[in-house]
């Protein structure tokens, strides 16, 4: 009867088992590619912010995004990074889900910025308002760091909010008395997306 017992128990253990393995991940077998807009970009800045992740495993995955200001110069939103492609690799902490939760991020980017400095302006002699100014265009590379949470559905429709801060680490110009001068750069959003 012990030996009946016992043989049962064994049974229900490995079946209990055998069943929470399968269920760890049921949404993410053969899901390794996301694809995400950054709703946070598009409303706010009117820029396109896109992004591309793999996930490598259920703790890390790698990624590019590509960001694009379609403002004009002369726009009261106007924002002063134009462009910028960031690849970027993550590690996510959590022990029971697949490359979601909270993650931190390390990332580099290629940015660029174009701004307008006035320095005066006035009516001329025939009533004519003239502006004196100069456009500034700055290209450079950051290295920096973001954290964040990713989170998704059992469809595959994925949300994720991240904040992140870089140092710009070269300085290329177009003016000489540096008027841009954007050493620290942020990388921030709220995206919507989905995995597949």
């Amino acid at each position: 009867m012990k030996k009946i017992t016992l043989l049962i128990l064994l049974a229900v253990t490995t079946i209990s088992f055998a069943q929470e393995k399968e269920s760890i991940y049921p949404q993410d077998v053969n899901k390794k590619y996301e694809v995400k807009l950054n709703a946070f970009s598009l409303i706010v800045f009117s820029s396109l912010d896109v992004s591309y992740e793999y996930l490598l495993n259920k703790d890390s995955s790698f990624g590019v995004g590509v960001f694009y200001n379609f403002n004009d110069i002369n726009n009261d939103l106007y924002f002063p990074k134009k462009f910028s492609i960031t690849p970027y690799y993550r590690w996510y902490f959590s022990e029971s889900r697949y490359a979601r939760g909270f993650f931190v991020e390390g990332f580099g980017m290629l940015n660029t910025y174009k701004d307008i400095n006035y320095y005066y302006s006035y009516y001329d002699n025939y009533g004519n308002y003239i502006e004196n100014d100069e456009v500034y265009k700055e290209t450079n590379f950051a290295l920096g760091v973001s954290v964040g949470g990713k989170f998704i559905i059992k469809s595959g429709f994925t949300a994720e909010i991240y904040l992140g801060v870089g140092r710009n680490l070269f300085n290329n110009s177009s003016n000489d008395n540096d008027y841009l001068e954007n050493d620290l750069i942020t990388r921030g959003g709220i995206s919507l997306g989905y995995r597949f």
